[in-house]
């Protein structure tokens, strides 16, 4: 019955010759046996990746070389509203990439030939994070060159990577350790220090005595500790190097508003952002002192503190000075009481809440003479010498207010007679507040204490206070605070981009010229052969040793190198123009690819790496091209800090990748892969005892045994298999476990999807149909006249092909849509799925429409599964080319505007009589024109008499609904129950 199985090109491309049958015809053993045969057919997932790595590489190479510098402009500049610049962060290069980074580039994969195949023209580049302390600390370990070590970790890697079936232009690549890099980073340095964004200072800074260098406050944890090597730092003076970013504080806390819009960038990292900067509005108020004699007061008229929480002024009830104070040294001298006090209390006292009241000096409130209105604000107050205030902090002093501060709330507890506390702010709207059992540190609403400020949000009016007690008593001044500081850049290391700086003593420090940049790190042996860390460039005397440029004597090179985060804060910029000789980057290359539209990577660089770059950003674009990618010019008068460019449009944080763990129960162990018996993998065993091991889901760690090799799971099960089981695990931004076993169902739904194309190419191949193209508005705009007449089996197909046909339809959109928020990239697998069983389950739709449908469907799951989607797509169309071949064209599916036409004609209904099920039938939709109740009634019951099982199985007496003295519909006439009195 069936011709030869042939081979067409390998052991994936298979294609069966079939008798010729018609594609209207419902007879299903001859297609069910016809699948089965197809069944047979070997799918070697890793083999379609080589095949159409190579095809892609080849159509590439036929296409032309890659851009060249000369013809780089020309490039950028034609239809810049069709560019798309996707970007994930660049790789440290290791070695070795994990799963981490096979998540994040399957991610940014998938997203940029989605895009691509809607026509854009898509920037996805790759470059290497390549200098830093780790290569440094690599290479000192095993004596031998950073350089070396770094140039064979990138080797190792881009061949990982071109596994995994991406689609980086290897043309655009960078790597920040290359002299044609580091010479641009060298360029903005020196930009920087002509716009005065440089300084070099003398500096208290944190000094890892391991790694031998300074560190930057935000690279020290909150335990004190070394974020790299885990010292404990220490504190020294040096002079250092810093780049002013306090300068952009005010930008880049006011575009964070703009990035929220549309929720472009996650509003934890927003979030993050903020709280780094610290912006927080604060006041000093000065609180007058009285004393039984003035001459107690040492000079001292009016005490002055500062506070962040301004609007808790009308809520103070006593005011606490530092032990290490001056006022308290000063009292001390006079009072032996006060110095009996501060005898007892030692260096750990800050948790100390026993106070010492200074029985002669009293302090007011300045509120308290700001109008009449707050004359209940008149009572002195004590004057505490307290444990806990630091001298170190502020004026060493603060207002006590117990009712919102925890710390002051204990030490009114325990100094206090009456324990009163004052409430300024409250939960409630109204300003009333019952009696609390502790203090309330959150914002709120001003109670009655407030006078004319009652009832209004606390957040609104700390200004109006501060400017009101300002105005009227001169006791009090708004101050802005931030906790940002500028950025401190210099490293005491090797291996990392040298500061451009000439030292001379006559001369100062001199920019070094631009027509010797690079300044290049000398080629050193002698610091790695001894192990020794540090700055090997001090001993380098050829290389330190040179001339002043403005007065030709004698001089230094600076041995400080730049801090890594210097290179990461602007290469995305260097991507658009990486040949550029002359300039970091051009300024079509600017206005036309810039900013980044979708940017990757993980949270953990959400607050130092995307600061950094929003600095580098603002004022580097802000002064070279201060045109926008519209084309607006940025108003000349406009001061450099108050730029508004950022760097990135969207940003898209992907969750980190944990690995399955087993745990011995009783020692709490990690198991290596050899104690762990898998044979029944659902309960896992050691080997050793028999026991069942725990199984938990832990960040990768070789010390955890739980890491994959993402080259040996893409080489055992493909790429396109690996991408969709990673995209379907997880939704982008949570946490994937990993799970090898789950891949299974990835590989089944693949297999189903090739073995159904090879099926349907050759019923296509002896069909003679015409399917060079299908329009389903046209194809489903039957009349009702038309319909009517269709024969039974005819209906059938017209129904199953409207079902595929409509399910088809609906699942452009979802996927598009899902493609386009891309944290549910997920979804887009399991629709996928869903489109899939739709198109399978319906065997009689039309030979046109199944064909179409499938079509769409590969399409739909090519930017996931690229390979496979080509493979399926040559088998399907050969003669419409590849989906992601050289040229840029439009092959993404779009709705065609039939589904208005594809409305589901009948319904099912379940009928039962004295709530026992008789049957499920096929009825009509309920028209609109009939209501509910006894119209409704008398219209299911008709149609469900009409139906051929209605009549086999309700011919009985018991159950003749026609009979029944009550029906019960269901919601939507999904169901009806008639009450059928026995005969």
């Amino acid at each position: 019955m069936y011709r030869t199985i042939r081979k067409l090109a390998g052991p994936s491309r298979l294609k069966l010759s079939t008798p010729t049958w018609s594609s209207t015809s419902t007879t299903k053993p001859a297609f069910i046996a016809l699948r089965r045969c197809y069944a047979t057919a070997q799918l070697d997932l890793p083999a379609l990746d080589r095949t159409w790595r190579q095809r892609w590489n080849d159509d590439r190479l036929k296409a032309g070389s890659p851009i060249e510098p000369s013809n780089h402009e020309r490039d950028v500049a034609q239809n810049p509203a069709d560019h798309m610049y996707i970007l994930s962060m660049f790789p440290y290069p290791s070695g070795k990439l994990h799963l981490g980074h096979l998540r994040v580039y399957t991610i940014v994969d998938a997203i940029a030939r989605y895009h691509r195949l809607r026509g854009r023209d898509v920037l996805l580049p790759m470059g290497w994070d390549a200098f830093g302390l780790p290569a440094e600390n690599a290479a000192i370990e095993r004596g031998i060159d950073p350089a070396e070590w770094t140039r064979d970790n990138i080797a190792r890697m881009k061949e990982q990577l071109e596994l995994m079936n991406g689609t980086f232009d290897w043309s655009k690549e960078l790597s920040t350790c290359d002299p044609d890099f580091y010479k641009h980073t060298q360029k903005l340095f020196l930009l920087l220090h002509q716009l005065g964004l440089v300084t070099r200072q003398n500096a208290v800074v944190n000094w890892d005595p391991i790694d031998k260098t300074v560190l930057a406050n935000e690279q020290v944890d909150s335990e004190g500790r070394s974020w790299r090597s885990g010292a404990k730092v220490e504190q020294r003076p040096l002079e250092q190097w810093f780049f002013r970013i306090t300068e952009f504080k005010e930008a880049l806390l006011r575009d964070l508003d703009e990035l929220a819009k549309e929720n472009c960038w996650p509003e934890r990292v927003l979030a993050m952002q903020k709280n780094w900067l610290g912006r927080t509005t604060g006041a000093r108020y000065r609180f007058p002192l009285t004393a039984e004699n003035q001459s107690q007061l040492r000079g001292i008229e009016d005490l002055e503190i500062y506070t962040s929480r301004p609007e808790t002024i009308f809520a103070v009830q006593f005011i606490a000075i530092s032990p290490s104070s001056k006022l308290a040294r000063d009292l001390a001298n006079s009072d032996p009481k006060i110095l009996e006090y501060l005898n007892t209390l030692d260096d750990g006292a800050e948790g100390n809440m026993q106070g010492y009241r200074i029985p002669y000096i009293q302090a007011h409130n300045p509120v308290s003479r700001a109008g009449p209105e707050y004359s209940s604000q008149t009572m002195p107050l004590p004057v505490y010498i307290a444990p806990y205030v630091r001298g170190d902090y502020e004026t060493g002093a603060i207002m006590g207010v117990p009712a919102h501060d925890a710390r002051d709330f204990s030490f009114w507890e325990q100094n206090s007679a009456s324990g009163e506390i004052k409430y300024a702010l409250t939960p409630d709207p109204t300003g009333a507040y019952a009696k609390m059992d502790g203090p309330y540190i959150e914002s709120g609403y001003m109670t009655e204490l407030a006078g004319k400020y009652s009832q209004r949000p606390s957040d609104e009016v700390v200004e109006a206070i501060v400017e009101q007690i300002q105005n009227k008593t001169n006791l009090a001044e708004l101050r802005i605070k931030w906790k940002l500081r500028d950025w401190l850049i210099s490293r005491q290391r090797y291996w990392g981009t040298p500061i451009p700086i000439i030292h001379c003593e006559s001369c100062g420090p001199q920019p070094v010229p631009d027509d010797q940049l690079p300044v290049e790190l000398p080629k050193i042996d002698h610091h790695r052969a001894g192990g020794r860390a540090g700055n090997p460039l001090e001993a380098a005397t050829d290389w330190v040793h040179t001339s002043c440029p403005k007065c030709q004597g004698p001089a230094k090179r600076d041995t400080d190198t730049m801090d890594t985060f210097v290179d990461s804060s602007w290469y995305y910029m260097r991507f658009t123009d990486p040949h550029n000789k002359e300039n970091p980057i051009s300024e079509v290359a600017a206005r036309t690819r810039l900013p980044v539209d979708i940017y990757i990577g993980g949270v953990e660089h959400a607050i130092l790496h995307l600061l950094y770059a929003r600095f580098f950003y603002k004022a580097i674009m802000g002064h070279l091209y201060p045109k926008d990618k519209k084309g607006t010019t940025r108003n000349v008068n406009e001061p450099l800090r108050e730029s508004s460019y950022e760097p990135f449009k969207r940003l898209i944080t992907q969750g980190m990748v944990h690995g399955k763990t087993y745990i011995d129960p009783d020692s709490g162990r990690f198991l290596k892969p050899d104690e762990v018996d898998l044979s029944n993998p659902l309960e896992p065993r050691l080997v050793a005892s028999g026991k069942v091991a725990l199984i938990r889901y832990e960040k990768m760690s070789k010390s955890k045994h739980n890491g994959v090799d993402p080259s040996t799971f893409i080489l055992k099960h493909g790429a396109d298999a690996t991408r969709a089981h990673i995209l379907f695990q997880a939704p982008v931004a949570e946490v994937l476990n990993w799970d090898d076993d789950k891949i299974a169902g990835i590989l089944r739904w693949l297999r189903r999807v090739y073995d159904y194309v090879q099926t349907l190419a050759a019923t296509v191949q002896n069909s003679t149909d015409n399917l060079t193209s299908f329009d389903g508005k046209t194809y489903f705009a039957k009349t009702e006249d038309e319909l009517n007449v269709l024969d039974k089996e005819q209906a059938t197909q017209w129904e199953d092909s409207m079902a595929v046909w409509r399910t088809v339809q609906e699942s452009i959109p979802s996927i598009t849509a899902s493609y386009d928020k891309v944290y549910s990239l997920n979804t887009v697998v399991s629709t996928l799925m869903s489109l899939t069983n739709a198109i399978l389950e319906k065997p009689g739709a039309s030979l046109p429409v199944r064909l179409a449908a499938t079509a769409e469907l590969v399409r739909l799951m090519a930017p996931i599964a690229p390979s496979f989607a080509e493979e399926c797509w040559s088998i399907l169309r050969p003669n419409a080319g590849m989906l992601f071949g050289a040229a840029r064209t439009l092959q993404w599916p779009v709705p065609d505007g039939s589904l208005p036409l594809l409305k589901v004609r009948s319904m099912k209904c379940t009928v039962a009589v004295n709530g026992r099920k008789r049957c499920i039938v096929d009825i009509p939709l309920k028209p609109a024109s009939i209501e509910d109740g006894a119209a409704l009634e008398a219209w299911i019951t008709e149609q469900i008499l009409k139906t051929p099982e209605a009549q086999e199985r309700l011919g009985t007496p018991e159950n003749d609904i026609r009979k029944a003295t009550k029906a019960f519909v269901m919601k939507g006439a999904k169901g009806v129950n008639y009450m059928v009195p026995k005969p």
